[in-house]
């Protein structure tokens, strides 16, 4: 694979933030889970991160990331956004609201800065890694880091 540059390494790199570039195979038209992007990547489950972007009763977008071999509680989600309740957004919108597509959907860089809240783990990591923007590219990077650059939160989101 070529290097690669996507829109978020730009934003880390203009920011001064120390990241780690990861790449894996995919092939086209492919989709590949994030366990199984883990395991392409050599590391552990607990390391690899996950985008979900989901909209609110208020009709607001938040964006949740949690482990790969996790799921996103969605009444958890509900209370840390101060929603009554939230659902996924459709898979056809990612791009319409992220710039992203699914798959590749990076915390860092999205059409807007929407509310982000990472799930609680992370703050044990020195590193975890989300995707970078691209379908076969991900960033391994410090929690602290990603939660001075996007301005996120730390909550226990999942089941």
């Amino acid at each position: 694979m070529s290097k690669v540059k996507t829109n978020a390494m730009r934003i880390l790199d203009s920011n001064k933030i120390n990241y780690n570039m990861l790449s894996y195979e995919t092939k086209k038209g492919e989709h590949m889970d994030g366990v199984e992007v883990a395991h392409q990547i050599g590391k552990d489950v607990s390391e690899v991160y996950k985008t979900l972007v989901v909209q609110g009763a208020s009709k607001s977008i938040y964006v949740y990331v949690i482990p790969v071999n996790e799921n996103l509680d969605l009444k958890k989600a509900a209370k840390v956004a101060s929603e009554k309740n939230v659902a996924m957004i459709n898979v056809n919108d990612i791009n319409k609201f992220t710039g992203y597509i699914r798959g590749g959907c990076s915390p860092i860089g999205m059409k807007k800065l929407y509310k982000t809240f990472v799930n609680e783990s992370a703050k044990e990591l020195s590193v975890m890694i989300v995707s970078a923007g691209k379908i076969g590219y991900q960033v391994e990077l410090s929690p602290i880091d990603l939660q001075k650059l996007i301005k996120c939160e730390f909550r226990d989101i999942v089941k």
